[in-house]
């Protein structure tokens, strides 16, 4: 029944969420051209706002824990497992103190109204998963970059999303490079649950009245582990908060 339900609430509401891109796209461009970095931060921070007020129309609804435990003024690594594109949405919204720039896939980054541009213009990378020669010098850019700016990179590495909920096996070597390149940083841990719901149909329909909550853990200073530890202890954590 909720399937069916979902239908018709479903195409109002990417008929909402694509106006949005669109309506926000030259905004961003402008903000960009004529008044730099700050003023652009500002739009994708509100452009995502009006995404999470879309997803609304569906029933979702979203709760943050211990944002509160996230140190400020230094570099920043949050590691997350990743349900659906829904985790990004959330996270630049409701993190948005912290400048967060996202290690994406290139393909991300042509075609899409907003998202595109952003991801080519406002500091995340693009590597191409079929190239690991070419992601290394990218993420280690974003690296010196998050460590010169006290910014935030966002990484996920399972690489793919999870369909189920269920949390795949974390690859080391965006994360790595990471740590690598900005040792000053503090790793954060989170574990994000319910996002797969809103695609368990797939694409269309979305799925109705699901609560998303993302789950911050102790922070980690990377000066303080060697590599091996703070891959075991952020994967542990991440994991163990996952529910199914």
């Amino acid at each position: 029944m909720q399937k069916l339900i979902s239908y018709p609430i479903s195409i109002i509401y990417y008929l909402c969420f694509g106006l949005t891109l669109v309506i926000f796209h030259p905004i961003q461009w402008v903000c960009f051209r004529f008044f730099g970095y700050q003023a652009h931060k500002i739009s994708v921070d509100y452009l995502n706002f009006f995404l999470l007020k879309c997803t609304n129309l569906l029933g979702t609804t979203y709760k943050f824990e211990n944002i509160e435990s996230i140190p400020k003024d230094v570099p920043l690594i949050f590691v997350s497992n990743h349900q659906s594109m829904y985790d990004i949405i959330a996270m630049i919204w409701f993190f948005r103190r912290f400048h967060c720039k996202f290690v994406s896939k290139k393909e991300l980054g042509s075609g899409i109204p907003s998202v595109s541009f952003n991801l080519r213009h406002g500091g995340s990378v693009l590597i191409d998963r079929k190239d690991p020669k070419q992601a290394i010098p990218a993420i280690k850019g974003l690296s010196e970059y998050i460590e010169k700016y006290n910014r935030t990179a966002v990484i996920f590495p399972e690489g793919t999303r999870s369909k189920t909920g269920k949390p795949k096996e974390f690859a080391q070597s965006g994360f790595k490079i990471l740590c690598k390149y900005a040792p000053s940083a503090y790793v954060v841990p989170i574990s994000i649950n319910n996002s797969w719901k809103m695609v368990k149909y797939g694409f269309f329909p979305l799925g109705l009245g699901n609560h998303l909550t993302f789950v911050v853990h102790k922070p980690l200073a990377v000066k303080e582990y060697n590599f091996a530890e703070l891959m075991e202890k952020t994967e542990t954590a991440v994991v163990q908060g996952i529910k199914i």
